[in-house]
């Protein structure tokens, strides 16, 4: 569910203003009624429903009316643009078809309000004034028609009474209530399109600048694609190509001419052995980060973490060996996704990353002091199993090790932590 934003300071101060004038023109009316009037039979009545009157104004949020402010607050916009549209039931035409159909709560409580207040001044016409206040509510709580409507009776309302208080006819209680009206009106209706304005200019603000982060997104996958392309197109496929013409011109001319058909091969190993290293070095720049610069798998594994409420140790055992590239970036993706999995889901305080070279095998451990769990049985249901479903992490782990021929392995009891094993077979070295 979403909340309404919080109201600016202008915004609250103005409703201050609105809710302790109406208070005070409440007050001051009763105050002269009880000194003009003492000991009336109708005094019970005026303090009743002056007593009513202020209930209703002040439970009015509670059951749904907006407060009586110039200008509805200003949306705040998300902090966190995605590539989404944005929802088209906040936008402003959204807004206008809402300020049309109030919900029904409020119409009733306003429909009270003005109600309580006629039966006042109907007994005491002294309470007119407090149709100033009410204007703003009537503005803010109906449709525009029908809110300059009800205005327009209140202040019809507020003339006949303040010429039944009049001892003689005066021209300013003719013209001062609806020029009050007017002038209410005006300034209400300024703020609301100046505030309509400032809302549609930052929903175009969001759209735009969620279109702007798409664009940017597609353009640098799209410059990143084309730098591979042109990459492959002038080493690997030029070099392939080369390849393809050198031998079979070698083949044309291998039994009537065998030292250029042998000089053509020679020629075709010498651009292999380029493409290779071309190759290489590409496979190089799609590597690990944390791998660039010449540095090793034990610099990069010591390096992880696993955020600030987990204790990541790093242990190294046998003799380091070289370690193909492949093998170096697997191993490293691998105690990347274990980390990633202790700290989201573990629980765990410590985490130990042990290193083993077994002569034969590069053994990787990930074992940790967190809740553990228990692996799914074939065929489970329920939620643990509709979570390894879900989950991505373990699968991809498993297709790294399969790609290079080794083991994947997972033990993990409830209470007592998980241990990690990920072994991979070494190409002899003599």
């Amino acid at each position: 569910m979403s909340h309404p934003p919080p109201r600016k300071p202008n915004t609250r101060t103005l409703a201050t203003v609105t809710h302790t004038a109406f208070f005070l023109l409440l007050g001051a009316s009763l105050a002269r009624f009880l000194l003009r009037h003492p000991g009336e039979p109708r005094t019970p009545w005026i303090i009743a429903l002056s007593i009513t009157l202020s209930l209703l104004y002040v439970l009015g949020p509670t059951v749904g009316a907006t407060p009586p402010t110039a200008a509805p607050p200003t949306p705040t916009p998300p902090t966190d643009p995605g590539t989404h549209d944005p929802d088209p039931g906040t936008g402003p035409g959204a807004r206008r078809a809402g300020r049309a159909a109030r919900p029904t709560g409020r119409l009733v409580w306003l429909g009270l309000v003005v109600a309580t207040w006629v039966v006042l001044v109907v007994l005491a016409p002294s309470f007119a004034w407090c149709a100033v206040p009410l204007f703003y509510t009537a503005l803010r709580t109906l449709p525009p028609r029908a809110a300059v409507v009800l205005v327009a009776l209140l202040t019809v309302f507020v003339v006949i009474a303040q010429l039944q208080l009049a001892t003689a006819f005066d021209p300013n209680l003719l013209l001062a209530p609806p020029a009050v009206a007017a002038l209410a009106t005006a300034v209400f209706v300024h703020t609301e399109r100046q505030a309509e304005a400032q809302r549609t200019l930052i929903d175009d603000l969001i759209r735009t600048r969620r279109e702007l982060a798409a664009t940017e997104r597609r353009e640098g996958t799209l410059a990143e694609r084309q730098r591979l392309s042109m990459e492959i197109h002038d080493t690997l496929a030029q070099n392939l190509s080369s390849q393809q013409m050198l031998l079979q011109a070698a083949d044309r001319t291998w039994d009537t001419d065998p030292g250029t058909a042998r000089a053509h091969v020679r020629t075709a190993t010498g651009i292999a052995a380029r493409g290779l290293a071309e190759a290489r070095r590409l496979v190089h720049d799609l590597a690990p980060a944390e791998l660039a610069g010449g540095a090793g798998l034990a610099d990069a594994l010591r390096a992880l973490d696993a955020g600030p409420d987990t204790e990541v140790r790093f242990h190294l055992e046998g003799t380091p060996a070289p370690l193909p590239d492949r093998v170096q970036s697997a191993l490293l993706r691998i105690a990347q996704g274990a980390l990633a999995n202790v700290r989201e889901h573990s629980g765990a305080r410590t985490a130990a990353l042990t290193l083993s070279f077994l002569g034969d095998q590069v053994v990787l451990d990930v074992a940790d002091d967190g809740h553990g769990f228990t692996e799914p049985r074939a065929g489970a249901s329920g939620p643990r199993a509709a979570a390894s479903e879900r989950g991505h992490g373990l699968p991809a782990m498993h297709a790294r090790v399969r790609q290079l021929g080794g083991t994947l392995t997972i033990e993990s009891t409830p209470g007592e932590g998980t241990v990690l094993s990920a072994a991979i077979p070494l190409e002899p070295t003599g």
